[in-house]
C-alpha cells in the first residue's frame, strides 16, 4: 500500500482582490497542511480571480499576479500546491498553473482548450497552449519550464487538465496517460448551471478510469464577479471510483476536501494501459520536484458523501434555492451593501425574491453564525453585540419589504405581501404612492392640454404607476446603504413585459434567468417543502393561489399577465425554441402545435408572432436590466449569453411566412 493524501479546496475569490485572494489561498494551504495533505489543487486563476475580463490584458495585472505568487511561494512548506494565474510568455498571455512545492516555484503548465462559448470569453484574453510544446519562462531573473509538462513529486507523476481541457474531445489526459501519469489535477472555474454537477462527476470518474490515475477537481465557490455563481464542487476519484466529494454552495471562504490515494491499486491498470500504448515515452517533459508528499499513517475517511438534498427528488429546486441565495449573499457583501430592499407587490416574482433573500440570510447564519453573517453584510451594529445577534434579528435588519399601493392595488396582494414579510421575518412598510401618480398625471395633462384616459393612454398610465414606485424604494436602499433587488423574471425579459425604471429598478436581478412557469412551480414547492434545513414558507399559499397580474389597470379590467401576453407555458416554449434553439417563426409555431395539441394552431400562430415582435422590439430593455445570475443555457442576458441587435428588421419576412403557413392550416388540428 502506497498512500498519499490528496486535497482539493474550493475558494471564494474576487477579481483583482490581491491581498484577500492571497490570504484565502494561504489559509487553504494551512488547512491542507494541518489535514496531512501532500498534494493540493486550488481553483483556476485563483491568484487574480477568474472574472478579471479585459483587465487580464493589462501588463500591470500580469505583474501583480506574479508578485502575489512570489508572496505565496514561501508559505508552501511541506506541501505541493497548484496555483492559477495569468502569465505573459512571448507575445501572448496564458491561463497558467504554477507548480509550487515546499517553498519553491518549480514550473508552469498552461491551458490548452479555451472556453469561448456561453458566458465565457477566454479567447479574447488568452492564447491556447499547443499540445506537446515546452519552453522556458524567464521571469524575475529566474528560468522556469513552462508548457505541456508533467511533474515528478517524490515519485508521483502528475499533470494537469485545466477546466475546459477536461470538457474537450481531445482532452490532455489522453496524452498524459500515454506518457505515464499517476495523478491529474484539474483547477477549475466552472460556473453553476442546473444539472452540471453530474456532468462533472462523469468526466472525473471516466478520466480516472480511462487514464488509470487519481483525479482531483477543484472549483471556485460563491459569486466571484457578479453574474456567475460557482458551487464549490470538489471531486477526488481514482480508477473509476469516487473517493471524496466536497460540500457545495458553502458560505465560508474555503472548503477543503481530502482523500487518500493508494498508488499501488492503480499499478495494474497502468500496466495494461502501458501495454496498449506499447512504446516507452521520452522523459523530457517530466520536471523533477524536490519534494515528497508526507507519509500517511492512518487512512483518512474521505468518501463520496453527497448532501442529502443532492440525492433527493427536488434537485433543481434545491440547487436554485442555494445557488441564488449564495449569489445574493456574496453580491451584497462584495458590493459593500448593507442588507436588501425589495419592492413587494404580493405577487409571485417579488415574493420569490424576498424568500430567496431570507434563505440567503438563514443559510449564512447556519454556516457562519449570526455574528459573522452580520459582519459580512455590514450589519454588526444593527443587530447588537455578538451575544445579541440572532438569525431573526439579522433578517429584520437585513431585509426590508415595501408594498406600494396605487388606486389599482387590491386587498389580496396587500395582505399577501404583509403576511409573507412577517413569515420570513422582514421589516415591512406600506407606501401610498397614488398621490405621486396623480401629481404626474396632473403635470402631463396640463402640458399636453388634454385629459388622460385608459382608452387612449393605456401603456403610459400603467407605466407611470410602476415608475412612481421606484424612487421610494431607491431612497430606502440609499438611506440604509442597502441593495435594491429587482424582481423581473426571464419570461418578462423575453417580451419586454416590464417597466424600465420601474419594476426593473435595482442593482441585481436574481430571477431574471428563470422562466415564470418554473418559478411558480418552485414557489409551490417552497410553500409545501422548502430547502433541506430551512423548511417551507406556508404563507406563500396566499401568493400561489393568485393569477399573476401587474395590477396596473383598474380592477374592473380583470388584468392578468397571461391575458396581456399568452399562457406562460406557451411563452416559455416559444422562447426556448426561438432563442435557445435558434428556430425561425414557422418552425417555432410547428413545434408549439405538437407541444400544445389542445390549442388552435391559428391561436398558436398569433402568440408566436407576438413573441417575435416583442422580442425584437425590446432588446434595449434587456441591455438595461440589472446584472442577473447565470443559471442555465436559456439565459437572455446580452452581456453574458444571448446577444441580439437593439435595432433590427423585426422578423418581417419570417412573420409573413408564418401568417401564410397558419392561414393554410385549419383552425382545428387534423
Amino acid at each position: 500500500m502506497h498512500l498519499i493524501r490528496l486535497g482539493g479546496c474550493a475558494l471564494n475569490q474576487t477579481p483583482l482582490d490581491w491581498d484577500g485572494n492571497r490570504d484565502r489561498i494561504v489559509a487553504a494551504m494551512s488547512a491542507a497542511r494541518e489535514a496531512g495533505v501532500g498534494i493540493l489543487c486550488l481553483p483556476e486563476l485563483c491568484i487574480s480571480g477568474y472574472g478579471c475580463e479585459d483587465a487580464f490584458l493589462a501588463p500591470g495585472v500580469q505583474r501583480t499576479a506574479w508578485e502575489v505568487l512570489e508572496e505565496i511561494v514561501p508559505q508552501s512548506a511541506g506541501l505541493a500546491v497548484a496555483l492559477g494565474l495569468p502569465v505573459r510568455h512571448g507575445s501572448g498571455v496564458y491561463d497558467a498553473v504554477a507548480m509550487v512545492a515546499d517553498g519553491r516555484l518549480i514550473g508552469l503548465t498552461c491551458k490548452q482548450h479555451l472556453a469561448g462559448d456561453g458566458i465565457h470569453y477566454e479567447p479574447r484574453w488568452f492564447r491556447p497552449w499547443p499540445r506537446g510544446r515546452r519552453d522556458v519562462l524567464r521571469q524575475g531573473g529566474i528560468e522556469l519550464p513552462i508548457g505541456d509538462l508533467r511533474f515528478d513529486v517524490g515519485g508521483v507523476r502528475l499533470g494537469f487538465e485545466i477546466c475546459e481541457d477536461a470538457w474537450a474531445a481531445d482532452r490532455p489526459g489522453v496524452s498524459l496517460a500515454g506518457r505515464g501519469i499517476d495523478l491529474i489535477l484539474n483547477p477549475s472555474a466552472s460556473h453553476f448551471a442546473f444539472g452540471k454537477e453530474e456532468i462533472r462527476r462523469r468526466f472525473v470518474l471516466e478520466g480516472s478510469r480511462a487514464f488509470a490515475a487519481g483525479y482531483v477537481y477543484a472549483n471556485l465557490v460563491g459569486n466571484e464577479a457578479g453574474r456567475a455563481i460557482y458551487d464549490g464542487s470538489v471531486l477526488i476519484a481514482a480508477g473509476g471510483q469516487m473517493l471524496a466529494s466536497g460540500r457545495r454552495f458553502a458560505f465560508t471562504d474555503h472548503v477543503l476536501t481530502t482523500a487518500d490515494l493508494d498508488l499501488d491499486r492503480l499499478r495494474p491498470a497502468q500496466a495494461r494501459l502501458a501495454a496498449a500504448v506499447s512504446a516507452t515515452t521520452p522523459e523530457e517533459d517530466l520536471v523533477p520536484v524536490p519534494f515528497a508528499p508526507p507519509p500517511v499513517d492512518l487512512p483518512g475517511r474521505g468518501g463520496d458523501r453527497r448532501q442529502g438534498w443532492e440525492t433527493g427528488d427536488s434537485l433543481k429546486e434545491e440547487e436554485f434555492s442555494r445557488a441564488v441565495a449564495l449569489g445574493l449573499f456574496d453580491y451584497a457583501r462584495k458590493s459593500r451593501s448593507r442588507g436588501f430592499v425589495v419592492s413587494a407587490s404580493g405577487g409571485a416574482d417579488s415574493s420569490a425574491v424576498a424568500c430567496l433573500v431570507a434563505i440567503a440570510i438563514e443559510l449564512g447564519v447556519v454556516e457562519l453564525g449570526p455574528a459573522a453573517a452580520a459582519e459580512r453584510l455590514g450589519l454588526t451594529g444593527a443587530v447588537g453585540d455578538e451575544s445579541g445577534a440572532t438569525a431573526s434579528s439579522l433578517t429584520a435588519a437585513a431585509l426590508t419589504c415595501v408594498y406600494q399601493a396605487t388606486a389599482n392595488s387590491g386587498p389580496v396582494t396587500r395582505q399577501a405581501a404583509a403576511e409573507l414579510a412577517a413569515a420570513v421575518g422582514a421589516t415591512f412598510h406600506e407606501f401610498d404612492v397614488e398621490p405621486v401618480v396623480r401629481e404626474y398625471k396632473r403635470i402631463i395633462t396640463e402640458a399636453i392640454g388634454r385629459p388622460l384616459s385608459w382608452e387612449t393612454d393605456d401603456v403610459a398610465l400603467q407605466n407611470v404607476q410602476a415608475r412612481a414606485r421606484a424612487p421610494g424604494v431607491w431612497m430606502l436602499a440609499n438611506l440604509n446603504g442597502g441593495l435594491l433587488v429587482s424582481t423581473s423574471n426571464r419570461s418578462e425579459a423575453a417580451v419586454g413585459y416590464a417597466t424600465m425604471d420601474g419594476d426593473t429598478a435595482g442593482g441585481i436581478a436574481p430571477i431574471a434567468g428563470i422562466d415564470k412557469a418554473w418559478l411558480r412551480r418552485w414557489l409551490v414547492w417552497l410553500e409545501r417543502k422548502g430547502p433541506e434545513g430551512v423548511g417551507p414558507v406556508p404563507a406563500l399559499a396566499a401568493v400561489n393561489t393568485q393569477q399573476p397580474t401587474a395590477e396596473l389597470r383598474p380592477a374592473a379590467a380583470g388584468q392578468t399577465d397571461e391575458a396581456d401576453l399568452m399562457p406562460y407555458d406557451v411563452l416559455d416554449a416559444v422562447e426556448r425554441a426561438a432563442i435557445r434553439d435558434r428556430e425561425m417563426p414557422v418552425a417555432c409555431w410547428r413545434r408549439l402545435c405538437d407541444e400544445f395539441p389542445g390549442q388552435p394552431p391559428r391561436q398558436l400562430a398569433v402568440w408566436t408572432e407576438r413573441f417575435f415582435l416583442l422580442w425584437s422590439r425590446n432588446q434595449w430593455k434587456r441591455e438595461r436590466y440589472a446584472p442577473s445570475f447565470h443559471l442555465d443555457d436559456e439565459n437572455l442576458d446580452p452581456k453574458t449569453w444571448c446577444r441580439f441587435p437593439i435595432l433590427s428588421g423585426g422578423f418581417a419576412r419570417e412573420l409573413a411566412a408564418l401568417r401564410s403557413a397558419a392561414s393554410e392550416r385549419p383552425s382545428a388540428r387534423k
